[in-house]
């Protein structure tokens, strides 16, 4: 069971990943329509996405915002970095993350990037494999912040103590 975040709670910074415009041919012409792919986040562990499509760009941005602020996830972090390595994968896009010492900063293509801002991040190492769609590369992104756990939320279900995980 996930627990559901309520975004009007929190402090939120939302940030436009792609965008892409494709036409329908009608009988009348051509039919133009936007999707934004946005990410929101608090910085502070708390980070969604969403998919917005409409005629105008700024009403298709609005829906997209919208849809981030339903499906937001809390990240497990470890100072201003993540816990451990981990692959996210999601179709065909597979993005690796690995943590990186202080001072390091955020290497990582601009989609990623994006993601990992909104979530706090500061120091990690990045790297999309396969796909390189936005859509699917932010996706991804997320499969692989989902499956980071801290040292504690390992040993807590276990019955054992930290010291225990670290053997």
């Amino acid at each position: 069971m996930v627990k559901r975040i309520d975004a009007a709670t929190l402090d939120l910074k939302e940030k436009l990943v792609a965008l892409n415009r494709v036409s329908k041919t009608v009988k009348g012409g051509r039919i133009a329509k936007f999707t934004a792919v946005m990410v929101v986040g608090d910085e502070n562990g708390h980070v969604g996405y969403g998919l917005g499509k409409a005629a105008e760009v700024p009403e298709a941005i609005r829906k997209g915002i919208e849809d981030a602020k339903k499906n937001m996830i809390t990240v497990s972090l470890k100072d201003t970095t993540i816990p451990h390595e981990v692959l996210g994968k999601f179709c065909a896009g597979s993005v690796l993350l690995k943590p990186a010492a202080p001072g390091t900063g955020i290497i990582a293509g601009k989609t990623v990037r994006a993601v990992l801002e909104l979530v706090g991040i500061k120091n990690i190492r990045a790297k999309c494999l396969r796909s390189n769609n936005p859509t699917n590369v932010v996706k991804a992104t997320f499969e692989g912040l989902k499956e980071l756990r801290t040292i504690e939320e390992v040993a807590k279900p276990r019955g054992i103590s930290v010291d225990a995980v670290k053997r």
